[in-house]
This record gives C-alpha cells, structure tokens and sequence, in this order.
C-alpha cells in the first residue's frame, strides 16, 4: 500500500519510498504505510511562518474563534467517517465518540471562549495598568501578542483525532500556525481528520500543516519563536525536551506524559453507598475505555483497608460483564490494543507489577473475545491486580492498558503520601460524601496533581469522569507527569504568546493599546450617547454635574429600595462608624445619580446597558455635596456577524473638592 501523505508547504507530499506498515488493531491486516522521507522540515516550519502565521495575525480573536466554531461544525458533518475508521485502531463507538466528538468538542469550546472572554482584537492586555509614578505621566500595561513561530505538536496513538484538535484549537485562537505530528500506529486516522480539514478550506494556508512518519530534523530547525506540546511516554519527553536546539533556544516545551494517577474510596463509602457504587462503576469504566490506553486512567485504586475484599469483589463481579471483541459489534465493550507491540509492552509491565502483588481478575496472556480472532488482533482482558501499598512497583510501572491496582490504606495521612508516590500525576479522584475528608486529602494531594474530582451523589449525574480532560481546564500535571499544562481555558491561548511589559505616558500607552488610560486625552463635543460604533473614538467624553445630594434624597432612597442600613438613616450609629462620623449617602444612590446625569435619553446608538465592572466606592458622600461624573470611552469591540459592538467606559463620579467618590467601568452595546 502506498505510504499516507503528509501536507506540507501548501500541498500534500507521499514518501519515494515504502515506509513502515500500519496494521488494523482487531485484524493484524496492513491498513496503510507511513514514512516522512523526503519531507523538508525546515521549509515546512518556515511556510508556517512566512504564509500561515502572518494571515493568522492578521484575524481578531473573534475571527479566529468564528473559524473554529465553523471547523468544528463541518467536522462534525464527517463523524460517521472517522468512527468508522477509529474502529481499526480498536475503538469501540463509545470509544470513538470519546475521541473524535471530544476533540470537536474543544474546537467549538474555544470558539465560545474567545467570543465571551476575548476582545475583537489582534492583541490581548493582561492586567490593569500599572502606575510608576506619582504624577500618573509614567504608567505601564502588560500585552500579549502571539508568538511569531510554528506550534509543533507531538502526539500519542491513543486519541488520533482530540490530540490533534486539543492543540490546535489553542494556538488557533492564539494567531499561531500548528504542524501536527501523530504516533504512527494510528496515523491513518489523524490523516484522514487532516484532509477533512484541508478539504474543507475554512482555515488559512499554511495554518495547518501535517507530517506523517518520523520527526527526522525537525527539531534542529526549530527557533524561539517556536512551541513544541509533547504527548506521550515520559522517556521520550526528557528525550524531546534536552535537545539542543529546545535547551540552546529556550524553545518552549509543553510534555504530557506517563502518570500513575489514583482514585481514593474514602472512608464514609461503606458497601451498600451510593458512593462505594460510584467507586466500582468508575474503576472499571477507566481500566476499559480505550482498552485503558488512557493517560488519565486509574492505575492505583486506594481503598480503606476494612473495605478491600467488598471492592474487589464487586470489582470483579462487574468486570466479568465486559465482553472483549471486535469493536465493531455493539455487544462489545471493550477492543484491542492499539497494536501487538503495545500488547508485548503491557504484558511486560505485568511482570513486574505480578511480582508485587496478586491477580484478582484476568489472564494476562488469553482472554476469550468476541467476533474476532484473538491470535491476530491485540485483544487483553482487564486486569485487576491487589498489592500490599509498601510495594514499589505500583508507585513506579505503568501498565498502559486495562491493568489497575487494588491497595489498602488505613489514615487520611497515609492514602495522601501513596498518592503523592506516583511523583505527579495528571488526574485523581476522591469519591466520598464526607466535606472533611475531602478537604484534607484534596489539599494534601493537589501539590501532585493537575486535575481532582470529589465524586458523590451530589454531582455523579453531570459528572464528566475521573478521566476525562475539559477545555475550560488545565489538562496536565507536575514532575512525572511531564510538568505541563495543556487547554486550561484561555491560559492554553496565552501559553502560545509573549507576555511583555510596555512602560509610557498615558497617551502613547492609549495609541498602542487602543484601550483609553488616565491621563490621556479626552475629546468632549457631541454627547457620546449620540455616535454610532463607526463614529465613537477611545477618549471621547462627556462631563456632567453638578447634581447636590440632599437629605430628602437619601430618605427617600431607603424608603423605596428598602435598604434602611444605619449610616444612611441613623445620625448617632453613623457618627460611631469609624468610617463615616455621620449619615451618609447609599453607594448605589450615587451611582444612580451618575447615570441621571451622563445619560442622553433620547432613541440613538446605545442600544443597551448590560453590566458595571471593578465597582468600588472610594470615598462617602454626604448630605449637601454635589456629585460630577465624567464618562469616557475606554474601549470600542465591534461583535462579529452583528451590527452593533460593546463599548466600556470608565466612570468617575467626584465631588465637589475633587476627590474621586465612586470609579467604575460602564458597559453598553452600540449600534454600528
């Protein structure tokens, strides 16, 4: 069979020679072959650059986001293909929907975040502006801006289609070109997610390109500007990660790697609780999803010692329900493994983790399977092992496959240092109702782990699983683990840009941030309120006031909002306020006021009001001070695919000395 292609420099390249064949997981029949000779990896990384990144840059987060909601909608068109050809890798349907519907589904996530949580622009600003002087002329504001390289990803055989689209959907959104390099074993079906996406044509040439085989030279062609995210076994990361162009360059490097994590049973989850149920469904549904070739699957099961025999027995009455097979037939509940090789490995792993302890479910070297020929396809049946928590070998060896370990622990103290044996884990559980136990072990585990689920009945029904990352979350873990953090929300994008630290005056600040600052120039004239999106400019303002405060005023305040609190109505509990010395006006009142005065009432441009942010009352107001606001257009995004934008205003309501009494940030959206 004719090697798999690879897409580079704007076209797709097969390798002059026969490559390595790839064989369908449940057969053993060659499904295709795979070779990347004759791939020019530096012209590969430079077209990114040169074609791909600069289109990218040239997008808002908005329209980046767009485009991905759109990917992720068309992608979604071709399910039915990529579960068809997931089946080969040994997938069952319920294991390729984990696969191909979860990588969409961080796709349309990250569509949605950069709609709701970044601006309309090709820059992000991170934090407030930072004063460095007293007179507000020297002032300093942290950006981002995307990295001008290619993000190269590094990917595992487990999830040919999330790893890739976990990845990408990031440094998309980021305005960084991706180069997706899969595992072999399963590269014919992350070939086929890749000419969907070319086919499809929604992202620019050049943002995505594709090598099929090994990484020959890539790496020595990498540049600072360029990101490595890794997937796979911890040996090969440190491998990876000490290359001298990734140390030489200070390439930055994201591993995720090899993890023991663990599930706790805590001691309120006696036989016959919901919780101990939940304990044993979810054990087994981790050691059989992909045939456990999960990097977040359960490997060590910590149970309290009292409740050992009831776990393992009702473990494997459960297990003996799963039928292994062909994972084309629906009756099948588990698959193979990914390939004969990975089988030896696994069986390997075995060994040593057999020698530790004892067999509770399982023969590692037969297992009776359904609808195929189990010589042939690297079926394994689920493995449940039980072993004394002194033992290294279940801190240590990772069987990745359906192969978990049983260990009893006897104190909170004790199940959180065998936790923290497996040196960083990706993901943990702790399954208990009891608030206590939860707190300590969770606060004593975290430092280990990148993900923790307190499972109970109390979110078991919305509960996505013990192993299963979300977009909005960090998907990593510390030491060996691989140190890393992938997705996390919008700290997934910035990981793709540079932080910097811009230092200027309030005006020049304002021209390079497109974000109105203190002390820059405001432009009074036409009211505001009165411009459409096209004709409003950050600066322009509008002061009103002044407006007294009165006694009536305050009274009548309390009496029709039922706030009566006592320095607004008590002379004598105001005056011992140490705050106040007297009766004051409500906060919300002067807020109010604010808005009576800057508002234009009649129909226009502002369509709506929808919020306040960063509220804060800075000083009282009392009976007979005269309140002036002075409202500026602080930061103008126009919506994608609608015809009106938001507006942000900065609000600064003073009084009669000067003083500021109130500062807050005004939202509205805008006709255009």
């Amino acid at each position: 069979m004719a090697p798999l292609g690879s897409y580079v420099s704007g076209s797709w390249q097969v390798a002059p020679d026969e490559g390595m064949p790839l064989r369908d997981a449940v057969t053993g029949k060659e499904v295709a072959r795979i070779s990347s000779t004759g791939v020019d990896m530096a012209g590969a990384l430079a077209y990114g650059r040169r074609i791909g990144g600069p289109v990218l840059r040239e997008l808002t987060f908005h329209q980046r986001a767009s485009l991905l909601k759109a990917l992720g909608s068309y992608l979604r068109e071709h399910r039915d293909e990529l579960y068809a050809l997931s089946t080969r890798t040994g997938a069952t349907l319920g294991d390729s929907r984990f696969d191909v519907d979860g990588g969409i589904g961080v796709l349309l996530a990250y569509a949605s975040k950069g709609k709701r949580e970044l601006p309309n622009d090709t820059l992000l600003l991170d934090g407030d502006v930072e004063p460095l002087g007293k007179g507000g002329t020297f002032v300093a504001q942290h950006l981002c801006t995307p990295l001008r390289g290619v993000a190269v990803q590094i990917n595992a055989f487990n999830f040919p289609v999330w790893g890739p689209l976990e990845k990408l959907a990031p440094a998309f959104l980021a305005g960084v070109p991706t180069l997706i390099k899969p595992a072999s074993q399963t590269a014919y079906l992350t070939a086929r997610l890749v000419e969907l996406i070319v086919e499809s044509g929604l992202l620019p040439e050049g943002t995505v390109q594709f090598v099929c085989g090994s990484v020959g030279d890539l790496f020595d062609h990498l540049t600072e500007q360029d990101l490595v995210g890794f997937t796979g076994s911890a040996s090969t990361a440190r491998l990876l990660r000490s290359h001298p162009v990734v140390t030489g360059r200070s390439v930055r490097f994201n591993a995720e790697a090899d993890s023991l994590n663990c599930s706790i049973l805590g001691p309120d989850a006696s036989p016959g609780t919901p919780e101990f149920d939940l304990f044993v469904k979810q054990l087994v549904t981790e050691m059989t999803v992909k045939a456990g070739q999960k990097c977040t699957a359960i490997r060590r099961a910590l149970v309290p010692s009292p409740f050992l025999d009831a776990v393992a027995d009702a473990t494997r009455e459960r297990l003996a329900g799963v039928t292994v097979g062909n994972p084309a037939n629906p009756e099948v509940r588990m698959g193979p493994l990914a390939g004969l090789a990975q089988r030896d490995e696994v069986r390997g792993a075995l060994k040593s983790l057999i020698d530790a302890g004892e067999v509770v479910f399982g023969d590692p070297d037969r297992v009776d399977v359904v609808d195929a020929d189990a010589d042939r396809g690297a079926f394994m049946s689920p493995i449940l092992l039980r072993a004394s928590n002194d033992r290294p070998q279940p801190h240590e060896i990772e069987a990745f496959g359906p192969v978990s370990t049983l260990m009893a622990y006897d104190s909170a103290d004790q199940v959180i240092e065998l936790a923290a044996r497996g040196h960083g884990s990706l993901a943990g559980s702790v399954v208990t109702a009891d608030p206590d136990f939860a707190r300590e072990v969770v606060l004593g585990v975290a430092p280990w782990h990148g993900r923790l689920l307190v499972l109970n009945q109390e979110d078991a029904g919305e509960s996505t699983g013990h192993g299963s990352p979300m977009p909005a979350l960090v998907h990593g873990g510390p030491g060996r683990a691989g140190g890393g953090e992938e997705l996390g929300g919008i700290r997934g994008v910035v990981h793709h840009m540079q932080r910097t630290a811009v230092q200027a005056g309030p005006s020049m600040l304002t021209a390079l941030t497109g974000r109105w600052v203190a002390g820059a120039p405001r432009f009074e004239g036409v009211h505001p309120f009165r411009k459409n999106l096209a004709e409003l400019r950050v600066g322009d303002t509008v002061v009103a006031g002044p407006r007294a405060v009165t006694m009536a005023d305050i009274e009548h305040f309390a009496e029709f909002t039922g706030d009566t609190f006592y320095a607004h109505l008590d002379e004598e509990a105001a005056k011992a306020n140490p705050f106040f010395g007297g009766r004051v006006a409500h906060g919300y009142l002067v807020v109010s006021f604010a808005a009576g005065l800057f508002v234009s009432p009649e129909p226009g441009p502002v369509l709506a009001n929808y919020g306040l942010e960063n509220l804060r009352f800075l000083s009282p107001v009392f009976p007979g001070d005269e309140l002036t606001v002075t409202l500026t257009a602080k930061q103008i995004s126009p919506r994608e695919g609608a015809d009106y934008g938001e507006v942000r205003w900065d609000a600064d309501v003073t009084k009669q000395d000067g003083s500021s009494v109130a500062k807050y940030d005004v939202l509205t959206l805008v006709a255009k």
